[in-house]
C-alpha cells in the first residue's frame, strides 16, 4: 500500500502517534500527508481510505488538510459525496494493487455496512461513481481502472 500510495504522489511516513489526537487508529493526516503509527495501526486498509480522502480534494487543498480532515475542509458542501467517493477510490486502489476490498471494508468499518458496501461492489453497483468521473479519475464504463489517481 505504501509503495502504491508513494507512486501516484501521496506522502506516507512511519511517527509515533501516541501523542496524537487520530480520528482512525494509527494514521494521522498533517498537512496532506499520511502518518502511520505501525503499533497503533488497527486496520491497515483503513490507510488506503484515508488516502481516498486526500485524492479527491483538489490539489491546492490538499496540503491544508490536517487532523480529522473533514472538519478541516475548507469547503463542507458535499461531505457526504467525498465519503462515497473516497470509498471508491479506495475499493479502485484495491483493485489497482490486488489487495482483498475485505481489507478495507471490514465488519468494524463503515457503520456496519461494509458487507452491503461489498456487495454492491461485487455486483457492479457503484454510488457515487457520478461524482468520480466529474472529478475526472475514472469513466463510468472503465471503473474501477482509474484514469487518474490524483485530482487536480
Amino acid at each position: 500500500m505504501r509503495d502504491f500510495l508513494a507512486g501516484i504522489g501521496l506522502e506516507v511516513a512511519e511517527a509515533d502517534l501516541s501523542a496524537a489526537d487520530t480520528f482512525v487508529p494509527g494514521i494521522f493526516i498533517d498537512h496532506g500527508r499520511l502518518l502511520i503509527d505501525p503499533p497503533r495501526l488497527l486496520y491497515p486498509g483503513d490507510l488506503l481510505h484515508e488516502a481516498g480522502h486526500l485524492a479527491v480534494t483538489p490539489a491546492a487543498e490538499r496540503t491544508l488538510l490536517s487532523g480529522n480532515i473533514m472538519d478541516g475542509k475548507p469547503d463542507q458542501h458535499g461531505v457526504d459525496g467525498e465519503e462515497i467517493v473516497a470509498m471508491l477510490w479506495s475499493y479502485a486502489a484495491c483493485q489497482a494493487i490486488g489487495l482483498p476490498p475485505e481489507i478495507v471494508f471490514h465488519p468494524t468499518g463503515y457503520r456496519g455496512s461494509s458487507h452491503w458496501i461489498l456487495d454492491n461492489f461485487r455486483q457492479g453497483i457503484y454510488p457515487g461513481l457520478p461524482l468520480l468521473v466529474w472529478m475526472g479519475l475514472t469513466t463510468t464504463e472503465g471503473f474501477p481502472r482509474m484514469t487518474r489517481w490524483l485530482r487536480e
